[in-house]
């Protein structure tokens, strides 16, 4: 039996499983580590970029040369634009840890979220162009501050890059596990890229209505790509283990945004999660919604222009609880949070600026 405790602070049963989850970190090795140990992320890291040149990196199937600059609904072209590089607090504690969960945001994004909370980098493109070997020293920064981790926020547009950077990353001693931090509007090409790659996934599985989804998401088959990319991202990892201190090393942790008026989504999707992936699947309930960009400025969203109520967010956790989930995120680490951005774009050159320059 593992005793999981630290400064005081025991992990919950949900997470644990007395033991059943838990996995000792001595015998953790990331998977991509193993990957690039065999050749095979160097190999797939060159298949992946050469799928630039007719993109079908997400389910918006753009089919434009993006290796070549040309720009389809994302934006962003053969390289990977990044807004910021911290260690995150605000993270599950399971990641946060007591030093931060390592995340690197990526602007630009292959949805429209109307209530999108993180407008000023999805949809305005906040942030700078990274090249490969500049992507992998950021990652490589966050471990040497401490992080437990590192989070791809909003990956889901540009998997070869990150391929790419990583495959340089591990050659020069990155050892963390990767966390793909996912709204789950992903291709099933991009998550089989993934494949062998990525410990742990974490898609926010937002709505499941496909005229909401058109509505607030701008995409009406969102729920049937999360649907088969969820599941995917399940088949490779499986259920969420973590370490003898409660740090995650691998498996799937899903997010539902609770949005106000939309419960009927949330008891779909609950009820989907326990038949098409496991009622032991940790699941993090958010009740953190309220009002942005267009939803808080534009009256044709004006029913989802207010927070959630009480009644709404414990509604929803009992549809989980009824769906037959248990294993519900909560917080329970005692961290004072320290430390600054690694990487800010305010204090690097554009890459334009910088290639003009060499």
């Amino acid at each position: 039996m593992f005793n999981l405790k630290l400064n005081g602070d025991a992990a919950p049963l949900e997470l644990t499983g007395s033991g059943r989850f838990v996995l000792s970190r001595k015998n953790f090795v990331p998977a991509y580590v193993r990957a690039f140990e065999r050749g095979f992320l160097q190999q797939r890291a060159v298949k992946a970029i050469e799928s630039l040149r007719s993109c079908k990196v997400c389910p918006r199937d753009c089919e434009i040369d993006r290796f070549n600059n040309k720009i389809g609904v994302c934006k962003s072209g053969r390289l990977a634009r990044v807004a910021s590089a911290f260690p995150h607090f605000g993270e599950e504690d399971c990641l946060r840890g007591w030093n931060g969960s390592g995340t690197i945001f990526f602007g630009w994004c292959n949805l429209r979220c109307v209530f999108c909370q993180n407008f000023e980098t999805s949809q305005f493109g906040e942030g700078a162009e990274v090249t490969a070997a500049e992507l992998a020293q950021i990652m490589l920064d966050l471990q040497g501050i401490g992080c437990h981790n590192i989070n791809f926020v909003t990956p889901e547009h540009v998997v070869p890059q990150i391929l790419e950077a990583l495959a340089i990353a591990a050659g020069r001693g990155l050892r963390l596990p990767l966390v793909y931090n996912t709204s789950a509007y992903d291709s099933l090409e991009s998550i089989l890229w993934m494949d062998g790659i990525v410990d742990i996934y974490m898609p926010d599985f937002k709505l499941w209505d496909a005229e909401h989804c058109r509505k607030y998401l701008v995409a009406s088959n969102y729920a049937e790509a999360a649907r088969k990319v969820v599941a995917a991202m399940h088949a490779q990892v499986g259920e969420l283990i973590a370490d003898e201190n409660g740090l995650a090393l691998r498996g799937v942790l899903v997010r539902h945004l609770v949005m106000p008026g939309l419960l009927d989504d949330t008891r779909e999707i609950m009820q989907w999660i326990v038949e098409n992936m496991s009622r032991d699947t940790y699941v993090n309930v958010m009740d953190q919604y309220y009002p942005a960009h267009k939803a808080e400025t534009e009256p044709r969203f004006a029913e989802i222009n207010r927070g959630i109520t009480a009644d709404e967010f414990c509604g929803a956790v009992e549809l989980a609880r009824t769906a037959g989930l248990w294993r519900f995120d909560t917080r329970w680490r005692h961290v004072i949070p320290h430390g600054a951005p690694v990487w800010l774009p305010r204090i690097r050159k554009p890459y334009e600026e910088r290639v003009s320059a060499n």
